[in-house]
């Protein structure tokens, strides 16, 4: 049996766990902290993913980058991770939920669709490599999946 799993807002405590990817620089991520922009899950008080939002154009809410530790991919974190986000969100008034992947990012945009994702449009070669990228949007407020 799998132990429950804890989804939280991170706290400052969480920051080298919620860095890790390097995507960002930590001034960046303490900010995106204090504002609630950051989530992360725990199993037994270990964390084991995160995920951070943004805001186009300071008004949707967008979904940068969910991380899970490979030791606990397949387990069902990343859903519950996006499910806290969704709950968070559409208590917050929100009915849209935007996120993206590259387009030759197999795996992440199979996830996309299997937790009810749609896919809403794509900017072209913005990536290294001139790899388009492929964005999603999910309504809020619906069944969970």
């Amino acid at each position: 049996m799998v132990p429950e799993l804890r989804v939280r807002y991170a706290n400052p405590s969480d920051l080298d766990f919620v860095s890790q990817d390097g995507y960002i620089p930590a001034a960046t991520i303490v900010r995106k902290i204090e504002a609630r922009e950051v989530i992360v899950a725990e199993r037994q008080s270990v964390r084991v993913g995160y995920a951070r939002i943004e805001y186009l154009w300071s008004k949707l809410p967008y979904m940068t980058l969910i991380r899970v530790l490979p030791d606990s991919r397949h387990q069902g974190v990343g859903r519950a991770l996006l499910r806290f986000l969704e709950r968070e969100l559409h208590a917050a008034g929100h009915r849209v939920l935007l996120s993206s992947s590259q387009a030759d990012e197999r795996e992440p945009q199979m996830w996309h669709w299997h937790v009810g994702f749609a896919e809403c449009g794509r900017l072209e070669a913005i990536n290294d490599g001139g790899v388009d990228e492929v964005f999603f949007r999910k309504e809020l407020g619906g069944p969970a999946r």
